[in-house]
């Protein structure tokens, strides 16, 4: 027993001692969502770039060049995240989903974002691929195909670890806004911050119970209007639980994501939810949810 009681006792003073480490990533560069009257591209992006810096918090963009087609003066905001010396990275040109599509569209797609990444970043490294709508493939068949292609042309693939819809909070605050809705506003604020708190609690868990560890986490984020307003809020939550922030590239050094690391032939994407899957550990139920957001607002 007392042997017993050593043990859970060391265990838990590893989990303890474990540091957590969170990469910031952000999808949807140069544009993401609708903007509330009065805000610009370039001052969502000037202040999401701020509020890391005094974070110390190092991040990876990823960009759909056709934004700068749509939004010719979101352009800009690129040149703002590069002056920062925040990197960039291919998230395809027109956000195609690789499901609906041939893996021959989704290359020439990826292809497509290449001439504005070598014009933005130089030499600096920027084959890393994050998959739109995080989905990688409607087969497995599929799944291998686009990664044997990936690998083929020196990508390394962004997955993700840690999520809590921040996509889903940007319109509707647009919304509200324009509506001068401040208490619609101060609950989209109160969600946000609640959604992050609790995708924090779940991932470490379900790291914890399908690894028996924690993992350095990728945290899936998005360049809104909204995300530019509780940015400094978000990483003052995070901060206040011991996190430090890291790159992407010392994230992804954990043994955890070695297949995305060296994209080649995977029958599945590289997420705890498949790790549990695959060591029959339950999932737990997701405690955040975007219903209701659609018809706030309106």
């Amino acid at each position: 027993m007392r042997r017993l009681l050593l043990g859970l006792a060391a265990s838990f003073c590893a989990w303890s001692a474990q540091a957590l480490e969170i990469a910031m990533t952000f999808d949807d560069l140069p544009a993401h969502a609708a903007l509330p009257p009065g805000e610009t591209r370039v001052g969502v992006t000037a202040r999401i770039i701020a509020a890391l810096a005094d974070a110390k918090a190092p991040a990876m963009g990823f960009i759909n060049g056709v934004q700068t087609e749509r939004e010719p003066d979101s352009t800009a905001a690129l040149a703002v995240w590069r002056a920062a010396g925040q990197p960039l990275a291919n998230h395809t040109w027109s956000h195609m989903r690789l499901d609906d599509h041939s893996v021959a569209e989704f290359e020439a797609d990826v292809v497509r974002n290449e001439p504005m990444l070598r014009r933005l970043m130089g030499d600096e490294d920027w084959r890393w691929l994050r998959y739109p709508y995080l989905a990688e493939g409607k087969s497995p068949e599929q799944h291998a195909q686009a990664r044997r292609m990936l690998a083929k042309r020196g990508y390394r693939i962004a997955g993700v670890t840690m999520d809590f819809s921040d996509w889903a909070l940007n319109d509707p605050y647009a919304r509200c806004v324009a509506n001068g809705d401040e208490a619609a506003v101060a609950a989209l604020e109160a969600r946000y911050l609640a959604a992050a708190k609790a995708s924090l609690t779940h991932y470490r868990g379900l790291s914890r119970a399908a690894l028996g560890r924690e993992i350095p986490y990728v945290l899936l984020m998005h360049a809104g209007a909204l995300d530019a307003r509780m940015m400094p809020q978000l990483l003052a939550v995070y901060r206040s639980e011991g996190a430090r922030f890291v790159t992407l590239e010392q994230a992804t050094r954990d043994p955890f994501y070695a297949p995305d690391m060296k994209p080649g032939e995977t029958s599945e994407p590289t997420t705890l939810e498949n790790a549990a899957r695959a060591n029959g550990v339950s999932i737990p139920v997701q405690e955040w949810d975007v219903a209701g957001l659609d018809t706030m607002c309106r």
